[in-house]
């Protein structure tokens, strides 16, 4: 079995002890070393060559958001950030992914234990590990394979949308959810993110979509025109009252290691809203979210899931579509297109 080669920037010894000795715990896993800072960094990147590098974002001497900067630009590695459950550090977290970085991941604290790190992190290290890293700005795609914003949707109806994301997830649902148009029907969004990172991220697409994008809270109205993005570390699931459709926020286990899980969601949908809905999964690694898909298609409800060249990580759409779950397979810039229609 090859092993992934990792590398350990953070300016915490204590935290590197922790990373080095949970990883190691896993077969498939060789941390190669460890750094402080950027600048110990740089050398051991060169020396040691590692798949993957975990990168905390403020360190001493060069923050990590300068590092990340100059690496994608001379030494393009897959890079998962390890940031403090902070509103700062959600809102440094998402410049990094602007930036190239293909992952995050909170450090451990409160009630998100050591135990659920070492193993969410593990996942993402291999899911990293499968990214090639030729930065491409969403902008640089082809007009073709992109749909641009549209404008609204000519007979409106009580349909509710549901999308499911994790690797690469934070750029395909900025595609996605910018494209959607002023009058769509509810959207329901998991996002695998950490806690206090997931309100930044509603907030920055809130800025810039035609829709309402915002983090969902517990017993939400589910509205046309407004994305509501399940909070890190709750799982979201979709409740009927008479012709109202609201949201519960609730902690619960992780499933597929992921809290919130995209499945959950889904298969609250099947029951919830059948075929009122429409189900659509995009780039990520793992299972999570197919086997709710199939549950929704077994109600009725349209699917559809992101293809494999336009996906960061081909994982979970695939396996909906190996489970018979998919109605349509597109790129990710038609994505929305194939939603509206199905509306």
């Amino acid at each position: 079995m090859k092993k992934i080669r990792v590398l350990i920037v953070d300016d915490s010894a204590i935290v590197r002890k922790i990373f080095s000795e949970e990883l190691s715990k896993f077969p498939d896993i060789e941390i190669v070393g460890t750094a402080p800072d950027p600048f110990v960094a740089r050398d051991k990147i060169v020396k040691l060559a590692p798949d993957v590098i975990t990168l905390d974002i403020e360190m001493p001497r060069m923050d990590g958001i300068t590092f990340l900067r100059k690496l994608m630009r001379y030494y393009p590695l897959p890079v998962i950030i390890v940031s403090s459950l902070t509103p700062k550090g959600g809102k440094l977290t998402l410049e990094a992914m602007d930036i190239g970085a293909t992952e995050v991941i909170g450090k451990p604290g409160g009630s998100y234990t050591v135990g659920d790190m070492s193993a969410q992190l593990a996942d993402k290290i291999r899911a990293a590990s499968r990214v090639k890293v030729i930065r491409k700005p969403l902008d640089e795609g082809s007009a073709s394979e992109r749909s641009e914003p549209i404008k609204a949707i000519a007979k409106t109806s009580n349909k509710l949308i549901a999308i499911g994301a994790s690797t690469g997830g934070t750029e395909a649902l900025r595609v996605v959810l910018t494209s959607m148009p002023p009058n769509s029907p509810g959207i329901l969004v998991v996002q695998h993110m950490p806690a206090k990172f997931t309100t930044a991220f509603a907030e920055r697409l809130n800025g810039i979509c035609q829709i309402t994008v915002k983090e969902a809270q517990n017993n939400d109205s589910v509205n046309p025109g407004t994305a509501l993005i399940a909070p890190g570390n709750f799982h979201m699931i979709l409740r009927r009252s008479g012709a109202r459709y609201y949201v519960e926020i609730k902690d619960g286990p992780m499933v597929h290691h992921q809290r919130p899980a995209v499945d959950i969601l889904f298969k609250s949908i099947a029951k919830s809203a059948g075929s009122n809905s429409i189900g659509a999964i995009l780039t990520g690694m793992g299972s999570d979210g197919a086997q709710g898909l199939l549950e929704m298609k077994q109600a009725g409800a349209k699917t559809i899931a992101q293809d494999e060249k336009s996906c960061i990580v081909f994982g979970m759409p695939k396996e909906a579509i190996k489970l018979g779950a998919v109605d349509k397979v597109a790129p990710l810039g038609r994505v929305a297109e194939e939603i509206v229609k199905m509306v």
